[in-house]
């Protein structure tokens, strides 16, 4: 027993080499592996994603900043044009009741003005003058100031130079005794009655700028950041450090300000960096302009830069601690699993093992990728096989209907001409012409059961002039199926054989009725005719080819219900009902499919 054992000693490795062997199956072993590869990939992954955050939040930071004082200035921008729409409106008020006065002295108009100084606080006066300065009417209890200048006052020179309300630069109002005010003025050219005269002055009315002031004091951007107001022509109307710029130890660059109404643009003028907001108040003209500073954003950017640097730190220590006991979780399986591979044989073919490199992991590989690719090769190609042969079926069965009632239709109107029967011959091209529009529906070979019925009536008509109106035909359809789609060119074939195999031969006057309804999300189509009809054994064999409707091959029949079969399954198709010399029923049923779109529909078709 022991020579046994021995004769097979010689075929084992040397020990130096089963050592190599071992060492080498260590370092290619899959948690080895796997722990440097997770350790490397998640440790670089983490330094791209912070330096993608980074860059990412520090413009993000940037826009949000500019956006937040965007909004800050709109707001205010918004709340300045709806005061002075207030204004707007308190003139229009004051002016309404000059205007529309007996005379502009009477008592009730004195009441009715007390009764608007009343009505607002910010209202400090109102007055009208004439185009030559002359004081005519005010305030009750107001009275004019001597030297004033107040032709050469720029609220009264507006006024006078345009139709339109004018508004003024905030000024010291010192038209009245006792009141030194600041105040934004409004003047207009008005006509008022004085003696029964219709005279023309200038309606003014003064508001307290306090409101404005406050408005734009409430501005915070930043812990740096303000707010100032312009006027159209580029002077101050509000700044929160108007001070300075009076005494020249600051300046700001109103240029760019002024040419545009709505701007936004990095200023470096100044020597610093700084974010401006322009918006214009549409009343007045005003620019409001937002000032930021760059370098609170930066600092922003330097408190991201810290914390990111702690978030790596923290980061790459989590990841070596996890891929160390991630890599041990998943070669311990595997191991196990390598083991039995061997007993797996023809296995799972739809879970296949693509990793290589691990020692373990490639017994695996060697055995299933190379089965599992060649399978999933012939399963591909049968597929690929059975889809091209079903579409090679279905484009030779469309192809054979389409000469087949183009010869009979053709035949019918050689037939009318040979008779001489022009207008008749007219009327039939004209609904072959609409006929064939539907028959090539742009390429389409789908198109709703409305223009399919469309397509067997011009039919029809055209057989109806073929027979010699032998025979009349309804078409009876629910108008909840006519938008809904089937494969074209499905009922010519069986109206064909209805006329030249049943109504044809019959004595009587013939009868086509065609209905059309759902049922149970099922179209439904049936054509029937009172013609001769069939016997049981060419029942039997019309579908199957195996015998004639007639004298007729009973081809077209056929096709159809291939197509049928081909496109919505074999469960769906023809099924016919027929008695001899009493007439034949044939029943189309197909499952019902909502039309996407009208858009393929052949344009001039009127509806049944």
């Amino acid at each position: 027993m022991n020579k046994s054992k021995g004769d097979f000693f010689p075929l084992r490795p040397q020990t130096g080499q089963r050592g190599r062997m071992r060492l080498s199956a260590k370092l290619r072993s899959i948690q080895l592996i796997i722990t440097l590869s997770f350790t490397a990939v998640a440790v670089l992954v983490a330094v791209i994603v912070a330096f993608m955050l980074y860059n990412k939040f520090a413009k993000t930071a940037e826009e949000n900043a500019n956006l937040n004082m965007q909004q800050i200035i709109e707001q205010v921008n918004y709340n300045l044009e709806l005061y002075v729409k207030g204004m707007s409106n308190i003139f229009d008020t004051a002016e309404k009741q000059i205007t529309s006065s007996a005379s502009i002295d009477s008592p009730l108009l004195y009441e009715r003005m007390d009764t608007l100084m009343s009505s607002r606080e910010d209202l400090v006066s109102v007055a009208v003058f004439t185009p030559q300065g002359e004081y005519v009417v005010g305030t009750p209890g107001q009275s004019m100031r001597l030297n004033t200048q107040l032709q050469s006052q720029s609220w009264f020179t507006s006024a006078q130079k345009t139709p339109d309300i004018s508004y003024s630069a905030p000024h010291i109002q010192n038209l009245f005794k006792g009141k030194y005010t600041w105040v934004v003025s409004i003047s207009k050219m008005i006509q008022y009655k004085q003696d029964g005269e219709l005279k023309s002055g200038i309606l003014l009315i003064d508001f307290n700028f306090r409101t404005i002031d406050q408005l734009s004091r409430q501005v915070k951007l930043g812990k740096r950041g303000y707010a100032y107001i312009l006027d159209p022509l580029g002077n101050i109307v509000y700044h929160p450090q108007q001070q300075l710029i009076y005494a020249g130890l600051k300046y700001e660059n109103v240029e760019p300000v002024l040419e545009y109404a709505y701007r936004s643009y990095l200023d470096e003028s100044t020597g610093e960096k700084r974010f401006i907001t322009v918006r214009t108040v549409k009343e007045t003209g005003w620019k409001i302009v937002g000032v930021a500073y760059y370098d609170e954003i930066v600092t922003t950017k330097r408190d991201l830069n810290q914390f990111l640097i702690w978030f790596l730190a923290a980061v790459i220590l989590c990841v070596i601690a996890v891929s160390v006991l991630l890599s041990w979780l998943i070669a311990s399986p595997i191991r196990k699993l390598e083991r039995t591979v061997k007993q797996v044989g023809d296995g799972d073919l739809h879970t296949p093992i693509n990793v290589s490199g691990a020692y373990e992991v490639e017994q695996l590989s060697r055995r299933f990728n190379l089965m599992l690719q060649r399978i999933r090769q012939l399963m591909d190609q049968i597929i690929y096989e059975q889809e091209t042969k079903r579409k090679g079926e279905l484009e030779v069965l469309q192809s054979q209907i389409n000469p087949h009632f183009l010869y009979n239709t053709l035949n019918s109107v050689v037939r009318l001409a040979e008779r001489g029967k022009n207008d008749e011959v007219i009327t039939m091209i004209q609904s072959l012409s609409k006929f064939f529009r539907i028959s090539l529906s742009k390429g389409n070979n789908i198109i709703t059961i409305q223009e399919e019925l469309d397509h067997i009536r011009h039919y029809l008509v055209i057989q109806s002039f073929r027979f010699k109106n032998k025979f009349r035909f309804e078409i009876r359809a629910q108008e909840e199926v006519l938008p809904l789609q089937t494969i074209k060119l499905i009922l010519q074939p069986i109206v064909e054989n209805a006329l030249y195999h049943g109504i044809e031969m019959s004595p009587d006057e013939g009868l086509v009725l065609i209905t059309a309804e759902l049922q149970d999300d099922l179209i439904i189509i049936k054509i029937s005719d009172n013609g001769i009809g069939m016997s049981r054994e060419t029942l039997n064999t019309i579908l199957s080819g195996g015998g004639k409707s007639g004298s007729g091959s009973g081809v077209g029949v056929r096709n159809v219900n291939e197509r049928i079969g081909l496109y919505y399954g074999r469960e769906f198709g023809l099924a016919f009902e027929s008695e001899l010399e009493e007439g034949t029923t044939v029943t189309i049923v197909f499952p019902a499919v909502s039309s996407s779109s009208n858009s393929e529909s052949i344009e001039g078709e009127e509806p049944l």
